[in-house]
């Protein structure tokens, strides 16, 4: 039945790679399946048969789609089926879209989409790894206009060794989370978290993992040179050569003027001019051209800004190739809340806020990975008035998911351990002004926000960017690109760190891939920035955490208790945390290691709380003398208890030193008492002695 189905095998990082075509999603114009370990991919390509009209840009979607019965799990919703992505798969379907994008024709206008369904997992190969490979290979085999091939893999640090495509076990002691896309010449993709990595080493690490990918390439150019379809003939989208030069004589100069400001305001509303003078000049010889027109000032615009770059070394705003717009930078500025950063840099502005939480209120996760709970959330919203335009508030999209992950994997690296600091922690960055780079920007509030929420991080982490502008072999980087250098160039090389180390990288090409050199002078370029940044801005606005949380937020104390004790804590029923809550304000949140968070307005609170279960799991020990309250008497003796719920009886024979007839005569309820622990009797009863107490 399956005539052209072929299996091509490959051995990738030491364990089996599959791909198999011509079995399954036959009517797609591309598709394969592709096997890692145990981990499944179905990759399908498809392509509309004409373009979309009335725009100028590629309609690509890129659906890395998670399927729970890949891990053998029934979704947790009321329906019981998956419904919008999570955010590790939007961040996946990012992770692949970028390198994957830059490689499509400039001026293909088709629909494209890229559907990545997980079918299987093997919690050691990764399904993001297997299928950026799959997206690959069914986009090279289909007859969808495409540059590619490209390969990818994941990178490990473990030990100070670089490990290809980690196993979940090495991933757990890991250092570095790397995942690196490259052609045959290049690396087209870079996306990094790292525990303070040094340049050198994360250098090694992409050049490492360029050299595996070139190899995994040649494989796959074996399937394409086997099962490969001419690329079909599209409608080129062209401007109009006559109305370019056209327009481009009439208004070069005065876009030359009107670009050359440091402000964005400014520099839009010249632009409005030149294109109300250009519609009115153009409108009668060219009608129904508005379209074509704005694309045309849009070349314009990105000829003039790469023209000063190359030619003059002159930027926008009239700064130096390495040099940093102006910067500032504020904590404290509301009292109500956690804690609050503001980081200015040009007309970018980030303010982020802090909010400290019990530790139950950690986010909970329904993915096909094992992370089933994280304490830090970082989220990041960039409202239309952020860049002057008029637009209704909607749900986060793409771009705002990936730029709240990436500034919280940014800060992962430097946040206390749950046990040094038992708060869940959640970050919003509000993008209040945009003109490049906010994702680094909400980088640097975000320190200064957990800083003056006293959060005890080990260091101050900043983010910078760096810009590209290439013309065949001649290239040069400029930092800290603003709106235009990022719409106009080439590159956002994106690099957040301490003094140590790199904790994340974000790489967006518009070009075909970076040689080694290129990535050096980046590395190089964000690491004098972000010390700048850290040295000149951050700790000169706030030199060290906060010694103590804000008075209006929650109260933590841990401790640990052994597991067999979780029982009596809880109580039948929940009668006895109930209790504790109830006499002392405090929540108490009890995991099944027996890790106990107590959290409570006041720590007059919080240590009550704890005090009354340091009582319930306290174990009296035999010969030891411990102070303690009368509660009740009966004819035999007298109880005491000398901690919460730690009761003990001293019979009527060890009251005193001398023969007693009438407990009442040596002791009555309310007393305070010495007592000498005696041990546990057969019933398992606690057993005391008065006149053995100083004994």
């Amino acid at each position: 039945m399956f005539e052209n189905y072929k299996v091509y095998n490959y051995t990738l990082a030491g364990r089996p790679l599959s791909v198999e075509v011509g079995k399954m999603a036959g009517l797609a114009n591309g598709s394969c399946l592709v096997r890692y370990g145990d981990t499944a991919v179905l990759a399908c390509a498809t392509a509309s048969a004409r373009p979309r009209d009335g725009i100028d840009f590629l309609p690509l979607s890129v659906d890395f789609e998670e399927r729970l019965y890949a891990v053998g799990r029934i979704p947790g919703s009321y329906f019981k089926r998956e419904g919008k992505p999570t955010e590790k798969a939007i961040l996946a379907s990012r992770v692949i879209d970028r390198p994957i994008r830059p490689l499509f024709p400039k001026d293909l206008r088709n629909d494209v989409n890229l559907s990545l369904t997980v079918l299987s997992v093997d919690l050691d190969c990764s399904p993001e790894i297997t299928a950026m490979i799959g997206a690959s290979i069914a986009l090279s085999i289909s007859d969808i206009p495409w540059n590619g091939p490209i390969g990818g893999v994941f990178m490990g640090l473990v030990d100070g060794e670089l490990i290809v495509n980690p196993t979940l076990e090495q991933r757990k002691h890991s250092d570095l989370e790397l995942t690196v896309a490259g052609s045959a010449k290049k690396v087209v993709m870079i996306e990094a978290g790292a525990n303070q990595v040094e340049d050198d080493k994360m250098f090694e690490a992409i050049m490492t993992a360029h050299e595996v990918i070139k190899e995994l390439l040649v494989f796959i150019d074996g399937i394409i040179a086997a099962e490969g379809k001419p690329k079909f003939e599209y409608e080129h989208h062209e401007v109009d050569e006559e109305l370019y030069n056209k327009i481009s004589d009439f208004c070069i100069d005065d876009v030359r003027v009107a670009l050359d400001t440091d402000d964005k305001n400014v520099r839009d509303d010249r632009m409005k001019v030149i294109t109300d003078n250009v519609y009115a000049k153009f409108d009668e010889e060219y009608p129904d051209s508005h379209p074509m027109m704005d694309e045309i000032l849009y070349k314009i615009q990105k000829f003039v800004v790469r023209r000063w770059l190359l030619d003059e070394h002159k930027r926008v705003d009239g700064r130096a190739l390495d040099q940093i717009r102006p910067l500032a930078a504020e904590v404290g500025l509301f009292n109500r809340v956690h804690g609050s950063g503001l980081f200015t840099r040009g007309q970018t502005q980030v303010l982020t806020m802090a909010t400290l939480g019990t530790i139950s209120e950690a986010q909970l996760l329904d993915g096909i990975d094992e992370e089933v709970e994280k304490r830090y959330m970082h989220h990041y919203n960039m409202p239309g008035y952020s860049v002057g335009e008029a637009k209704a508030t909607r749900s986060p999209g793409r771009r705002e998911i990936g730029h709240g992950a990436l500034a919280e994997r940014s800060l992962v690296p430097v946040l206390p351990s749950v046990e040094d600091f038992p708060y869940s922690i959640r970050l919003v960055s509000e993008v209040i002004s945009s003109n490049g780079s906010t994702s680094q920007a909400s980088v640097c509030g975000s320190t200064l926000a957990l800083m003056d929420a006293g959060v005890p991080i080990s260091a101050p982490v900043a983010g910078i960017s760096c810009g590209l502008i290439t013309e065949g072999e001649r290239w040069m980087t400029m930092i800290d690109i603003q709106g235009l250098e990022d719409f106009y160039g080439d590159m956002d090389f994106k690099v957040a760190g301490t003094h140590k180390g790199i904790t994340s990288i974000q790489m967006d090409l518009k070009i075909d891939g970076l040689t080694p050199e290129i990535i050096r002078e980046a590395l190089a370029v964000t690491h004098k920035g972000r010390d700048y940044i850290i040295d000149d801005i951050i700790l000169k606005a706030i030199d060290q955490p906060r010694d103590d949380v804000s008075e209006f937020a929650p109260k933590m104390i841990s401790m640990k208790v052994h597991p067999d004790k979780i029982r009596e804590i809880i109580g039948t029923g929940g009668k006895v945390i109930q209790k504790i809550c109830a006499d002392t304000g405090a929540k108490v949140d009890i995991e099944d290691d027996g890790s106990v968070f107590i959290s409570a307005i006041s720590r007059d609170a919080a240590y009550k709380a704890k005090e009354i279960i340091d009582g319930i799991v306290f174990v009296p020990e035999a010969g030891v003398t411990y102070n303690g309250t009368v509660t009740r008497i009966i004819p035999i003796g007298a109880f005491v208890e000398i901690a919460p719920g730690k009761e003990g009886m001293v019979h009527i024979s060890k009251l005193a030193p001398t023969r007693t007839e009438k407990v009442e005569d040596v002791v009555n309820v309310g007393d305070k008492v010495r007592v000498k622990c005696l041990g546990f009797d057969e019933k398992n009863r606690l057993n005391f002695s008065m006149k053995d107490a100083d004994k």
